[in-house]
């Protein structure tokens, strides 16, 4: 279905949010329809309700009858690294040596126009194969790679964010820039990119290890000049980095403070990983209205630590969790992998995430970390038709499974505990197809 078609419609199961399942509970969050249908025109959602009201309603209108499969907004991805795909399962020591061995020599590669471009091209494909329609994506140190991610997003018509790393300190030869060029480039990337299209500019500090405290200045600075673009970094992923991050800057008490005292900390700012963080540090995130992007595969597969979301939550019930692969030290663009690996980061510290919660964190959550939840991530009147559906059978495993399913939410926790990109049976984004599996019928 293209966009320039008018006003065409979706039928399938469908599954909205009307509210946040951890403040909520599940039933009161979740609005699903067994037989529903979503109305779409001009790349928004105009309409979703049960089939025949808006079959009755829309007399005449093209529909892609999806039969039983699940139609819901597509997947936000809060915190991933498209250059970093060609060394994705590479095995280390740890998060430095993995930074040193394989993260820094693939990155300096990224000056090459013709590098970064294909790069792109291969991550958005993989988003689309995947349901992810928006990311909060890192670049490399040079303005050549956030360049060629935006162009190639823009031909996509697709939501991103996106920002040149910054690093002046610890870092490779050639990987590094100054406080100044931080600034400059930063600033003339922003000027040129945010805004342009469905584009959106993120400032993006590796990480406080990797920088001075005049370049984190410089960005807290460029930040206040443009406080309508998003803040990413890396926070307490592991407890080394902890401790020589409060090395490096000595006067400060935490690490959340080193970023908080530098203005690059409150609404619209994502730390990645946060796994090692004091009540204090929690609080303090939740108070400023910032938010944590959960990376457990990366977690995992790192060694890094098991993010402890009920503790978090405990000490800061407000505080904002959304979902991300951090591909490429997370294994998978799999939001699947995702949310399964999240089940299993909880389940260690004796919680239960309920299939709601993990299908929010993986939507509503990640758009609002990305001050987006007025226009994504979620299946509502109004939003971007950015949608993905479904295959709750994609093969013979789950489908003997969904047929033993107690309810909805068992059909979900299936999902999450076994699906892959196989399930993905269509992907959307303003309105468009640009992923399919297998043709709808119509």
């Amino acid at each position: 279905m293209k966009q320039d078609q008018g006003r065409f419609v979706l039928r399938g199961q469908t599954l909205a949010f009307s509210g946040n399942p951890f403040e909520v509970g599940a039933e009161d969050a979740v609005d699903y329809r067994q037989d529903g249908a979503v109305v779409v025109e001009g790349g928004r959602i105009i309409a979703v309700d049960a089939a025949t009201d808006i079959l009755k309603q829309n007399p005449g209108a093209p529909v892609a009858n999806y039969g039983d499969a699940l139609i819901m907004a597509g997947f936000i991805d809060a915190h991933t690294h498209y250059p970093q795909l060609d060394i994705i399962g590479s095995s280390s020591q740890g998060l430095v040596d993995w930074l040193q061995k394989h993260t820094f020599p693939c990155e300096s590669q990224f000056d090459d126009q013709a590098v970064a471009e294909n790069s792109a091209d291969f991550f958005l494909d993989q988003c689309f194969l995947n349901g992810v329609t928006t990311a909060s994506v890192y670049c490399t140190v040079h303005s050549q790679s956030v360049e060629s991610f935006f162009e190639a997003a823009t031909r996509r018509n697709v939501c991103m964010a996106a920002g040149k790393v910054c690093m002046d300190t610890n870092s490779s030869l050639g990987l590094a820039d100054t406080a100044q060029t931080a600034y400059d480039q930063s600033k003339a990337l922003i000027e040129r990119w945010h805004g342009e299209g469905r584009n959106r500019y993120a400032i993006t500090p590796r990480f406080a290890l990797t920088s001075s405290p005049a370049q984190l200045a410089a960005l807290g600075s460029l930040w206040r000049e443009h406080p309508t673009v998003l803040m990413q970094t890396h926070l307490s992923e592991t407890k080394d980095e902890v401790a020589r991050v409060l090395e490096q800057h000595p006067t400060y008490d935490s690490y959340y403070q080193v970023y908080q005292s530098f203005g690059l900390a409150g609404e619209g700012a994502i730390f990645g990983h946060a796994i090692h963080l004091s009540d204090d540090e929690r609080r303090a995130i939740a108070e400023s209205g910032a938010a944590i992007a959960h990376c457990p595969t990366s977690n995992a597969f790192m060694g890094s630590g098991i993010f402890d979301l009920d503790a978090t939550r405990h000490a800061a019930p407000e505080i904002l969790v959304s979902l991300a692969s951090d591909v490429g030290a997370g294994v998978s663009f799999s939001m699947f992998a995702t949310m399964r690996a999240a089940y299993e980061a909880a389940r260690f510290h004796s919680v239960v995430l309920h299939p709601a919660e993990a299908l929010w964190m993986a939507t509503c959550a990640g758009a609002k970390a990305m001050r987006l939840d007025d226009r994504l991530g979620n299946l509502a009147p109004g939003m971007d038709a950015d949608i993905v559906v479904l295959n709750l059978k994609s093969n013979p495993l789950i489908a003997r499974r969904v047929a033993r399913a107690e309810d909805f939410f068992d059909v979900l926790f299936a999902q999450i505990i076994m699906a892959d990109e196989r399930a993905i049976k269509a992907t959307y984004v303003a309105g468009n197809i640009v992923h399919q599996r297998t043709q709808a019928s119509t």
